[in-house]
């Protein structure tokens, strides 16, 4: 098993954006029909971008990841131009395992403790079967992370005061203007991050809200919810002329907020501070509107400057949770060592009876014996051979579960040459 990613720690949003992917299945379907990988899963939110693959030759598995990264997730077609060996992460089994817990659990979050993070991997786990590259083993992953969460959200207090990015996005708002009763906040996308964000702004008695987005009827709707009202993209440089506050999160390629926008907005509005909060991956805005006087730009990246300084709060609890993650990965181990060790007995066995066959052929043809006799020489045979196997495999079923078991498993392959061709002479 192999995981290989990118997230805010180690790269950085003008790279992360490039790799963002909205229809996973094609690239999927794409990485389970190689030859080297049996089961993929593809996680792309606003924060990372990690393939998952579960594979039976390691060396090929990793250079097909590695194409995939540099080539098949490129936005823009484009081979990448930097060093993926800098910005990407990479784990295998175990380690592998450990990872996608602490990401369901929201513990490798940019906000520890965010609530999103588990619906976003049970939506990377729902593409995955949809497009059949998730598996059995894969699907057992999931299915083990997404309990493991419950327990962390359960059994620890790092999720008694949920945060998100948007949550943290407003949380910056609220350094910058003291009071929000008199502000007023264009709210750019229609989307979950941006309900999140406006349900906040409400919370902290902010009032004048305006909802743009490409689909007018879903503005509509969002706004019904909250007295605010609703627009199409057309109206953009008009709301941002009169905003104080814009927060953008829609889907795109290309920045929304161009620089010429941002420059006629603040024109018009005769250069009053604006306060730009982008939480849209690809970025939503354009960071050359940073040249413009009095326009402040925050992206994911400032906003994860944000949420550390809240970090020592929720790190005891993080502690917490991670003593829960490393008791459900040994679980997880476990299941799969044992998985693994099904084949290696049955292999022993057929290796054993293989033996005894030929054995008893040779020697049976050699001596005139009655049937019952020869009946009584094949039960006798059988039972010898069960009696000799019956410890070492009774010995190797206990220790699978064991994360030491995978030694064991590997010993009696060679012990027993499980991985030769039966001697046939």
């Amino acid at each position: 098993m192999i995981l290989l990613g990118m997230n805010h720690q180690s790269a950085p949003i003008e790279v992360r954006e490039r790799m963002a992917v909205d229809d996973p299945g094609p690239l999927l379907q794409k990485l389970v029909d190689s030859d080297d990988i049996e089961e993929a899963a593809l996680f792309s939110t606003c924060n990372r971008v990690e393939v998952l693959v579960l594979t039976h030759s390691l060396e090929s598995a990793r250079h097909r990841l590695s194409t995939f990264f540099s080539r098949d997730l490129a936005r823009d077609g484009q081979l990448i131009d930097f060093n993926l060996e800098e910005v990407t992460y990479e784990y295998h089994d175990g380690d592998a395992v450990s990872h996608v817990l602490r990401v369901a659990s929201a513990l490798d979050s940019m906000v520890v403790g965010e609530s999103q993070i588990l619906g976003q991997t049970k939506d990377a786990y729902r593409a995955a079967v949809e497009c059949g590259a998730c598996g059995p083993i894969l699907g057992r992953l999931f299915q083990h992370a997404f309990s493991t969460a419950k327990r962390v959200k359960t059994e620890t207090r790092i999720a008694e005061r949920p945060v998100s990015v948007a949550r943290v996005a407003v949380d910056l708002a609220k350094q910058i203007f003291e009071r929000f009763e008199e502000k007023r906040a264009v709210l750019i996308g229609a989307g979950e991050m941006g309900e999140t964000a406006l349900r906040t702004l409400k919370k902290h008695g902010l009032e004048s809200i305006r909802i743009a987005n490409r689909t007018p009827e879903r503005a509509a709707a969002l706004a019904a919810q909250f007295g605010a009202t609703a627009h199409g993209l057309d109206e953009l440089d008009t709301l941002i002329a009169d905003a104080d506050v814009v927060i953008t999160s829609i889907g795109g390629a290309e920045p929304i907020l161009t620089l010429d926008l941002a420059t006629r907005a603040m024109r018009n509005r005769r250069l009053r501070p604006l306060f730009v909060i982008d939480i849209g991956v690809p970025r939503n805005a354009d960071p050359a509107i940073d040249a413009i006087d009095n326009l402040y730009r925050y992206d994911l990246d400032d906003l994860g400057a944000v949420a550390n300084k809240n970090a020592e709060q929720r790190a005891r609890e993080a502690e917490r949770g991670m003593a829960i993650i490393v008791e459900e990965q040994q679980r997880f181990d476990g299941w799969f060592a044992a998985l693994r060790a099904v084949p290696t007995i049955r292999h022993l066995r057929d290796r054993a009876e293989g033996i005894r066959s030929r054995e008893l052929e040779k020697t049976l043809a050699r001596l005139e014996l009655s049937d019952v006799e020869l009946t009584a020489v094949d039960a006798l045979t059988k039972s010898i051979v069960n009696k000799i196997l019956h410890a070492p495999v009774s010995r190797l079923k206990r220790e699978a579960e064991r994360e030491e078991g995978i030694a064991y498993l590997e010993t009696v392959r060679v012990l027993f040459e499980l991985d030769e061709e039966l001697d046939q002479e």
